[in-house]
């Protein structure tokens, strides 16, 4: 613990070192101020004579009248751009801002966006709430020890990995909505074995022991068909510009979840009726509001934008 304290401390003297961005040094400052008055020099130097004659459009000069000296040159061909892209930069300056006309009624209640924010909520909460409750059933009913427990946590981990790996397959042939269809019925069977099994344990050793085993299988093995599947299809469904801002809401809602789940499995750790019947009714939710807006768990069509809802639409 004091190892990993340690190293959050180091992280954030790290991000304040790299808050904000190098100012270029003064060679490079004193180069750019003078890159100007070397671009307005012509190419070829002519004679006065000549130039008078020429009526000043020799090969080199810029064909314009003459400034007094320290007058700012105008227009755009005396405006030095950095590498000579002027048309980069008048593209650069007619970009707006990605929240121009931005509305966050019209971009994230919309209906997919809500099932895929309510399932990032559940299934952090049901996992962080499984994990907060395993370690107290096993050292109850099983008498496991610290060993024990980290071998049954390292197995899981294992297990994610090779779900995660499972999935990374299946996307290439199946649709993000199926995979998250898969990933609910598999995470609905494990709740519901916990609830018949695990509420109540009964049984020998070996009983309670496959019936521990099948229960967190099953519940680890649907995290990364349901993680994977609402990640993927929220960066679709929400608007490019802000995917940012979009990831962010849905990152700050899974902290909620992260937070909530243990502190509700915490504290009914002597209830596990309660405990696990709430989870069981968060997936059930979670799976009928899959099942009505399935047809909308797409990705949109190239350039398409939400429309005004009809409150903005009123007014």
């Amino acid at each position: 613990m004091l190892f990993m304290c340690l190293l959050w401390v180091l992280l954030q003297f790290v991000v304040m070192a790299m808050y904000y961005d190098l100012q270029p040094g003064p060679h490079l400052q004193r180069a750019a101020l003078a890159a100007p008055e070397e671009e307005e020099k012509p190419l070829v130097q002519h004679e006065a004579g000549q130039e008078e004659r020429d009526g000043q459009h020799g090969y080199g000069s810029t064909g314009t009248a003459q400034r007094a000296p320290g007058e700012p040159p105008e227009g755009d061909e005396y405006r030095y751009v950095p590498n000579g892209h002027l048309a980069e930069e008048e593209g650069r300056e007619k970009e707006t801002s990605p929240f121009q006309n931005f509305s966050v009624m019209r971009e994230y209640l919309r209906e997919e966006v809500v099932v895929l924010l309510t399932a990032q909520f559940i299934t952090l909460f049901n996992q962080t709430a499984l994990e907060t409750m395993v370690t107290p059933i096993t050292q109850r009913y099983l008498s496991f020890g610290e060993l024990e427990n980290s071998i049954m946590y390292f197995l899981c981990g294992i297990e994610v990995i090779c779900g995660f790996f499972l999935v990374r397959c299946l996307s290439s042939r199946l649709p993000d909505r199926v995979i998250l269809v898969l990933g609910l019925v598999i995470c609905n069977v494990a709740c519901v074995w916990c609830l018949l099994f695990l509420a109540r344990p009964r049984g020998s050793f070996p009983v309670l022991l496959t019936e521990l085993v099948v229960g967190v299988f099953l519940q680890v093995l649907g995290l990364p068909f349901v993680a994977v599947s609402q990640v993927s299809l929220f960066s679709k469904v929400t608007a490019e510009k802000t995917q940012g801002f979009s990831q962010g809401l849905r990152r700050s809602v899974g902290g909620v979840a992260t937070i909530l789940g243990p502190l509700w499995a915490g504290g009914l750790t002597e209830n596990l009726y309660v405990m696990l019947g709430v989870m069981m009714g968060l997936l059930s939710l979670l799976t009928v509001m899959v099942g009505l807006s399935y047809s909308y768990l797409v990705e949109p069509p190239r350039g398409y934008v939400p429309g005004p809802s009809q409150e903005e639409q009123r007014s």
